[in-house]
């Protein structure tokens, strides 16, 4: 029998909900490197989907990857959300619109 190939990081109900709708999912659990390769290219597929889409489950989606990326990492929430208010405080946010077009020299 024939079957749908995906060969790509999942959400952890996903092989419950397959087998939910009649369905035999075929999973394995990655190892370190091959998560964390998995996380980067998830990371990118959201975002892809986020630009064609323009849609709030995107950005969702692309908050579940950064969380799970911050766990591999054994950075908390927390500490990146300091780091984040640290560089806003020091360069700002992107709220202001601001587009950098040239930067001229001075003589």
């Amino acid at each position: 029998m024939e079957g749908r190939k995906y060969n790509k990081l999942v959400r952890d109900r996903v092989p419950e909900i397959i087998k939910g709708n009649g369905e035999e999912p075929v999973t394995y659990i990655l190892g370190d490197i091959e998560y964390k390769k998995a996380l980067d290219d998830k990371l990118l597929e959201e975002v892809n989907e986020y630009l064609k889409e323009d849609n709030l489950e995107e950005i969702a989606d692309i908050y579940e990857v950064i969380c799970a990326i911050l766990e591999y990492k054994g950075i908390s929430f927390e500490d990146m959300q300091s780091i984040a208010i640290d560089k806003k405080n020091n360069r700002g946010g992107f709220y202001s619109r601001i587009f950098l077009k040239d930067v001229i020299a001075k003589v």
